[in-house]
């Protein structure tokens, strides 16, 4: 059983700051690329932010150069640090992981969402 659990949402006021964590455990041999997808009310899941193996980072265009993603594998955990955030960027917030188990079985598995709310 290998799951994610995100946490670090809240309320913040626009122009603040969060930094979302996500943290893998259970039967894990090896985690590959981990991304961060929002949802707001009404919307499709989109993703925000997508970190690979290698490091190797993509960006929405709507959050380049104000978010962040990164990892810690010794940790099993993805961060994502939001700053300078707006009214737009309310929404829940979904961890993904693209993980290899002990057993040698491939999952895509989702957390269960944290939600951000930016006043404005």
């Amino acid at each position: 059983q290998v799951q994610l659990v995100e946490s670090g949402g809240g309320l913040v006021q626009a122009g603040g700051s969060l930094r979302l964590s996500c943290v893998a455990s259970g039967s894990i041999f090896s985690i590959n690329g981990m991304g961060w997808y929002r949802q707001a009310p009404g919307k499709q899941r989109e993703l925000v932010a997508f970190i690979s193996v290698g490091d190797s980072t993509n960006y929405a265009d709507s959050v380049k150069g104000r978010f962040a993603i990164s990892r810690d594998n010794a940790k099993n955990t993805v961060y994502l640090q939001m700053n300078s955030l707006r009214s737009e960027d309310t929404a829940v917030y979904y961890c993904n992981g693209d993980i290899v188990t002990t057993s040698y079985r491939h999952f895509t598995i989702w957390g269960q969402g944290t939600l951000v709310t930016v006043s404005s």
